[in-house]
């Protein structure tokens, strides 16, 4: 091969390194992974029942923000987690940041009383933020509940998966879908892949440390970031988010 066509050779990838990172950003600003059109049918919106075998829904917090009923409208939720105590119950609600795991460590604790137990309501975010807020959860003792009516998708399951106690109430949800991990930045494509992979790989020990089945993440890496899979609650069960 003479150096012409090397030349050519070299080329020709960076064009397709440079559309797969162009790809990326894109989907960024779209709220969600991109995908090629046709390869998959549109789900319903998140205000559609759920029933099992047809699980997945549109997801765009701040887009398709109607709740699945019978969920209660949460109104607009705060930017990042938010942690607030009324009557000695304990909440911590809103999109998970970065940043938001060293803050809200901090902020726990410091709380008088002390905290047994938090509810949670989150449409997800950060999941570095949520494993490692998680699992300070866990060294702390304290348990994790969802409420009737209230949901925890894309990384909030994971935040939840770190209580000591965990309790899912008839009628809380938990969604799980695909995840990026870090900024997308016009990188080579390989490089994209690795991150994204050491990043899934991450959650699947997260996940057997905190004695839930990894096998949950089979829903998650088969659906897309701008759509949500709901777990049913025998799901929820059988992939051990509940604890006896």
């Amino acid at each position: 091969m003479n150096a012409r066509t090397v030349s050519r050779v070299m080329a020709g990838v960076l064009i397709f390194q440079l559309g797969i990172g162009a790809l990326l950003v894109l989907g960024d600003m779209s709220l969600g992974t991109p995908r090629l059109p046709g390869l998959s049918p549109a789900a319903p919106r998140l205000s559609e029942p759920v029933r099992p075998g047809d699980q997945r829904r549109r997801f765009a917090p701040g887009r398709d923000g109607s709740p699945v009923q019978p969920l209660r409208d949460p109104g607009t939720l705060p930017d990042r987690l938010t942690l607030t105590q009324q009557d000695g119950t304990w909440r911590l609600e809103g999109a998970i940041a970065d940043g938001d795991a060293a803050r809200l460590a901090d902020l726990i604790a410091q709380s008088d009383p002390r905290i047994e137990t938090l509810i949670l309501q989150s449409p997800g975010g950060s999941v570095r933020d949520a494993l490692s807020l998680g699992r300070f959860l866990r060294e702390a003792g304290i348990g994790t509940r969802l409420l009737a009516g209230e949901f925890c998708y894309s990384a909030c399951p994971y935040l939840f998966a770190g209580g000591t106690n965990r309790t899912v109430e008839d009628g809380a949800q938990l969604g799980v879908h695909q995840h990026a991990f870090g900024e997308n930045t016009l990188l080579p494509a390989f490089l994209a892949v690795e991150d994204i992979q050491r990043g899934q790989g991450d959650v699947m020990v997260y996940l057997d440390a905190m004695g839930i089945d990894p096998m949950v993440m089979s829903h998650a890496l088969s659906t897309p970031a701008d759509e949500i899979y709901v777990l049913l609650p025998d799901e929820i069960d059988r992939y051990g988010f509940v604890t006896q």
